[in-house]
């Protein structure tokens, strides 16, 4: 197969709005991810069983099964019982709660990794639980787990095509559409750069980072 530039000039408008709709996916899937998971971690640690329970049967659930399954399931299966959502809405909150599931447990071990010191001069101080997470365990928890968290935003932005499987058209499946039409491959190669292009970056980021946090 030879190189046509003109081919690559052709696909170029469909790549920039595959493009958006990849970082659209990523960018909210991760605020919902990380947020989620920030919820799921702390009411696993509630001593209200029947909070704990529930959450982390849940979150074992989601986890333990394929992202595709749930994209197909929140696309297809849960409009029968409410409200549709776009192939991007759904496959953003798809990513989205998929993730938050992993996310949860980065949370749990930053939490665990806060000396119970913290815990026990936050009961001596009489301060109220809600300020002791807000004040003291949070700051400390978090800090400490910002490194495993973006790695899991790189996570999700290599499994962010498969929302194309519900419709969304995102780089590969504005990338697939255009290859079956014309029967080239540049598209192919152009998307495959361009994830490694935004991929690499974020992973050195992540690692500077990381011995910065570490320093």
């Amino acid at each position: 197969m030879n190189w046509d530039w003109d081919v690559v000039d052709e696909f170029m408008p469909l790549f920039w709005d595959g493009l958006l709709v990849t970082l659209q996916a990523l960018a909210w899937g991760t605020l919902i991810a990380f947020s989620l998971g920030l919820v799921w971690a702390i009411a696993q640690r509630s001593p209200q069983k029947w909070i704990s329970w529930p959450v982390t049967a849940f979150t074992e659930f989601i986890r333990n099964t394929p992202l595709l399954v749930q994209l197909f399931f929140l696309f297809y299966v849960v409009p029968e019982w409410g409200p549709s959502m776009s192939p991007l809405t759904t496959g953003i909150v798809g990513l989205g709660l998929h993730y938050s599931t992993y996310t949860a447990e980065v949370y749990r071990a930053g939490i665990d990794a806060v000396p119970v010191g913290q815990w026990e001069a936050s009961t001596a101080l009489s301060l109220p639980r809600g300020h002791t997470w807000r004040a003291i365990i949070l700051p400390q928890a978090i800090r400490r787990v910002i490194p495993a968290l973006g790695n899991y935003v790189v996570a999700m932005l290599k499994d962010s095509p498969m929302i194309m499987a519900i419709g969304a058209l995102d780089m590969l499946g504005e990338a697939k559409g255009f290859s079956n039409a014309t029967f080239t491959m540049e598209a192919y190669t152009i998307v495959g750069l361009a994830f490694l292009v935004i991929a690499y970056p974020a992973s050195l980021s992540l690692r500077a980072l990381e011995r910065r946090l570490v320093r």
